[in-house]
């Protein structure tokens, strides 16, 4: 495995030639067009197949995993394409093996909304343990705000994929209240309404685990909101689901803010099953330009969560999307636009610019002008993903969040299978 940063002249086809190994992999692995446009500075990741297969008739993938003594999953994760051939071809090389083997196995979960486009989904599913699905709310008077997810939940029911509810303060207008949720936890007989609900639903439409999503939280909720978390816990393990908590980037217990103060990660994190370190939005819409999820930041939030949560239990936050700002940046006025980090190659490649890399934070990023105003866009690329993974690996935490799963990023799907398998619960 390697990671190439393409030069001003190169081609897809010379660098596959140098490296040996087919364009079509090259531009599966990196999702580019059919074209093979590649920017300079773009970073591109090389998997090298170790072992390959050319199909033969009467081959299955069932049986091409029991001869090889692998799994269909893992065949997917090395050749996405089968996951939208209903018969595999006579004649296709797959792939057995890479030269670069998983190294551990973790925990890897992704958020979606229930509108998440299905091909989408549908490739990004074996690479999931879980999938926590956006989000119920509830109303003042206890009655659930339920999204829309029969279907989306149809498909991951049939997968090895776990699925997980997400419950937060949403409201019926989408954001976030904090005087909703201060009711809520100030209300034993309002919890009690709620989660009772959630438990039906929860076995009714086949949820195994309770993703607890409370953000904007009033500082002196703290105590009701972590005696919230104690009620849902035992009810919930009492009806066989798993707790997950999510939680605010903290690098100390006294740091103040509305974000952090309610979050305690060490009474917290002795509840829970897991807890999900929510390790991104440095770069933010209303922020300055930045990268999303700076390296430096996301190892000192890391280390104090495991310096107070057991490092089994610590689940950490992955960004699958970047920003583009409008300068000059003005507090108040500039608002960044949310980008998928594959669109973000596309925006260098369509203005005929190069890519740069921020070797402090580890984020590729790049100017370039739009209608006479100058931007500049941070995102995610394989070299910044694998800062992270080299992270997880480094720390030994549970696993990874996926916030979200709603835009394409096939190199990070390629580079985490590669490094990667996923825990089955």
């Amino acid at each position: 495995m390697d990671i190439y940063i393409v030069r001003s002249g190169d081609t897809i086809d010379a660098i596959a030639k140098r490296y040996g190994v087919s364009v079509q992999r090259l531009i599966s692995d990196n999702d580019l067009d059919q074209s093979g446009r590649i920017v300079p500075g773009q970073a591109l990741l090389i998997l090298i197949p170790e072992v390959t297969y050319t199909v033969r008739p009467g081959d299955t993938l069932y049986s091409i995993a029991v001869n090889y003594g692998t799994t269909v999953d893992a065949l997917i994760r090395n050749n996405p394409w089968l996951t939208f051939e209903p018969v595999i071809i006579l004649g296709r090389i797959i792939t057995i093996k890479f030269t670069q083997s998983p190294v551990r196995s973790a925990r890897i979960n992704g958020y979606a909304y229930p509108y998440i486009s299905r091909p989408l989904l549908r490739r990004e599913l074996p690479f999931l343990s879980t999938l926590s699905v956006f989000g119920y709310g509830f109303t003042d008077s206890g009655q659930l705000i339920p999204p829309d997810d029969k279907e989306l939940l149809a498909i991951v029911n049939n997968t090895q994929v776990t699925p997980i509810l997400v419950f937060s303060s949403i409201t019926e207008n989408g954001n976030f209240s904090s005087e909703r949720a201060s009711k809520l936890f100030n209300s034993t007989q309002l919890q009690n309404t709620v989660l009772y609900s959630l438990v039906d639903e929860m076995k009714q439409k086949g949820y195994k685990g309770f993703d607890i999503d409370f953000e904007f939280i009033l500082p002196e909720d703290a105590e009701a909101f972590l005696g919230f978390i104690k009620n849902a816990s035992e009810i919930m393990h009492k009806n066989g689901f798993f707790v997950n908590v999510d939680l605010a980037p903290k690098v100390s217990e006294e740091q103040r803010g509305l974000l952090y103060e309610a979050h305690n990660y060490a009474a917290i994190g002795a509840v829970a099953d897991t807890v999900l370190v929510m390790t991104y939005e440095w770069g933010y819409t209303y922020g300055p330009p930045m990268a999303v999820a700076p390296i430096g930041p996301v190892t000192k939030v890391v280390d104090f969560a495991l310096s107070q949560i057991p490092k089994e239990k610590v689940m950490m936050g992955i960004p699958n999307y970047g920003y583009d700002w409008t300068l000059p940046f003005e507090k108040g006025i500039t608002r960044a636009q949310l980008i998928g980090n594959q669109y973000a190659v596309t925006i260098a490649a369509n203005n005929g610019v190069a890519i740069e890399y921020d070797k402090v934070s580890q984020a590729p990023w790049f100017n370039y002008i739009r209608q006479g105003a100058e931007h500049v866009v941070w995102f995610e690329d394989v070299r910044s993903i694998r800062s992270k993974l080299d992270l997880l690996l480094e720390t030994g935490v549970r696993g990874l969040g996926y916030w979200n799963l709603m835009k394409p990023f096939a190199q990070n799907w390629a580079l985490l299978g590669a490094l990667i398998s996923p825990e089955i619960l």
